[in-house]
């Protein structure tokens, strides 16, 4: 991509003498890319919290209080100026690069802008998304705050010190909610309280947020270490656990008699069209929910039939939700005594995979990887995650495997295209390769856009056996497990949002239809209740990605290089699926 750039910069120099227009268009090219790296750089400014996890940090000890009005009213004008800054430049005189930034920020920017006429600030977090949970990650000494100088030990003591504040403007904001009718339901917000009162501790020193305190490091004189120990137990007693017993009984006392009995967000005040626009905005396409819901139906029917042959391939006799049953209770599939037993059975999933990654990809992240389990403060609630490396690669990245008792981690679960998807080559290889790819403006290399990013990941599940995966049975049941979850998905998310389907109403399907634990199926449709859309992601995604590789399998015959495939689908990064498309059919067409 470089090399291009070069050459195109060497090709107008030499042209670019005798050609008044050639002119115009490098200055524009050169102004275009100032109001690109303005836009990034302002937007760090004002979430510092995303600057500290791209490893960036200079922000690290600024906790701007973004769910107030001020706040609200400020990156408004930001996004509104950067807006009509675009709006001046003739795309047209644009290169291609530059051609695919201003489609993407054009539309970024709308969808922004369009977000401020459904007051979401009014519901600030819930029992999965929030600075509640990002704070205790960033404090815990585990997470994207770096503890490593005396420096990132007072940022951190900064950074916390606005907490209280941006708890008491939570409350408020609840409050507007209760007043607007905008509201959680009561059982996402039981989730919450315990999420709250469990980080409240009448020891500093038994708070989640005295870690980095217990791994100060050696070098630092006697004094630093007294005086930095005495300012953790200050804040951790003054200011953080009065902030969150203050949250938890808000919560417990206040919101939970006001909270709905109701599922889906159709009952909100502008419900159906913010439902509408987080379809939007979360498959970057057009897609009307009541066709994203047929598409899920139709996939859910094929990929039962796919797991009936599953059923007949082991030798067992009974229906398909009896062999749901068989493997989520019989023991020979919960073989594990203690959490390193789960973590070691990843680690042999990826050096199985490793030999055959070099056939099927040109470029490897030079980022670092790491498996580990999940902090024990969020584990009861959370999934398997990824969390991406640090740019300048001095923290790995991370793939986070939730293990509360590893004698009921089964199997079956999808163990191997887990992997796939949320470490190595899904969400690992795709952030990596972004976030290294200099060239690109800083704002896409630090992009993310669900349905690429997670519509990649889902398809590199379909990878399986072209990895050496899958040639055992229950792990192909497993990923077809996985795959079916994507489909149920988009049925229950807008059955949910548009259909009056009900919470219980949303688990009994989604049990009916893949092999899941009551448990786990209320977990994730409590997660489509509380971040409505989100979830269509992967399955739209990946099948526009699917879409794609077999339309060039087909169009190039022998031409066809899946690495090359993939070299041209990660190069560039996240993006929007219609801007993809347009990138993806210039790149065949220059294969023939």
């Amino acid at each position: 991509m470089k090399q291009r750039f070069l050459l195109s910069l060497l090709l107008a120099t030499m042209i670019g003498c005798n050609s008044p227009k050639n002119e115009q268009t490098t200055a524009a090219n050169t102004e275009f890319a100032t109001v690109l790296d303005n836009y990034f750089e302002q937007r760090l400014k004002l979430f510092p919290v995303e600057a500290t996890q791209q490893g960036d940090n200079r922000y690290n000890d600024q906790l701007p209080n973004d769910i107030s009005q001020a706040f609200i009213t400020e990156t408004k004008s930001f996004y509104t100026g950067t807006q009509e800054k675009l709006n001046t430049f003739d795309r047209a005189k644009l290169s291609d690069e530059d051609k695919i930034s201003y489609d993407i920020l054009k539309r970024e920017l709308a969808l922004q802008l369009e977000q401020y006429a459904f007051h979401q600030e009014e519901i600030p977090f819930n029992q999965f998304t929030g600075l509640t949970l990002t704070f205790g990650q960033l404090g815990s000494g585990e997470g994207a705050q770096p503890f490593k100088t005396v420096k990132d030990y007072d940022d951190w003591i900064k950074r916390a010190s606005a907490f209280a504040v941006w708890g008491d403007t939570a409350i408020a904001a609840f409050r507007k909610g209760m007043v607007s009718g905008r509201v959680l339901p009561k059982s996402l917000v039981v989730k919450m309280i315990p999420q709250m009162t469990d980080l409240v501790v009448s020891d500093p020193t038994k708070s989640l947020f005295y870690g980095p305190i217990q791994k100060l490091p050696k070098t630092f004189s006697a004094a630093d270490k007294d005086r930095l120990t005495a300012s953790y137990k200050k804040a951790i007693s003054e200011q953080i656990v009065p902030t969150y017993r203050k949250l938890g009984t808000f919560l417990k006392d206040d919101y939970l008699p006001k909270a709905r009995t109701t599922s889906g967000i159709n009952v909100l005040p502008q419900g159906p069209e913010l439902y509408r626009y987080l379809v939007r905005t979360w498959t970057t396409t057009n897609d009307t929910p009541d066709q994203i819901h047929q598409i899920g139906l139709t996939e859910v029917a094929r990929i039962r039939s796919e797991m009936e042959k599953v059923k007949t391939q082991v030798g067992f006799n009974g229906s398909l939700d009896q062999f749901f049953t068989h493997l989520k209770t019989d023991r020979k599939f919960y073989p594990y005594k203690k959490p390193k037993d789960v973590l070691d059975a990843f680690q042999t999933i990826l050096a199985k995979i490793e030999p055959n990654l070099k056939k099927d990809f040109i470029s490897t992240p030079k980022s670092k990887f790491e498996i580990r389990q999940t902090e024990k403060f969020r584990e009861a609630s959370a999934s398997a995650e990824y969390n991406q490396a640090s740019a300048d690669g001095s923290r790995p990245g991370i793939f986070y495997v939730p293990i509360p008792d590893a004698t009921k981690f089964n199997i079956t679960s999808g163990m191997e295209s887990l992997f796939l998807h949320e470490a190595i080559p899904g969400h690992h290889y795709q952030v990596s390769l972004q976030q290294e790819n200099t060239s690109l403006p800083k704002f896409r290399r630090f992009a993310w856009y669900g349905a690429y990013g997670e519509g990649w990941a889902l398809y590199c599940e379909s990878l399986g056996k072209e990895l050496g995966l899958y040639t055992d049975p229950y792990q192909y049941m497993g990923a077809l497990g996985d795959e079916i979850h994507r489909a149920i998905r988009l049925v229950v998310d807008v059955g949910l949002h548009t259909k009056q389907m009900t919470r219980e109403e949303a688990i009994k399907y989604m049990m009916a239809n893949e092999p899941i634990s009551e448990q786990g199926a209320t977990a994730e449709i409590e997660r489509y209740m509380a971040i409505p859309g989100q979830a269509l992601s992967y399955k739209i995604g990946a099948l526009k990605i699917r879409e794609l590789r077999s339309k060039y399998e087909k169009q190039l015959g022998d031409k066809f290089s899946l690495a090359a495939f993939h070299e041209e689908f990660l190069k560039d990064g996240c993006m929007p699926l219609d801007v993809l498309e347009h990138k993806m059919d210039a790149w065949a067409t220059r294969q023939k």
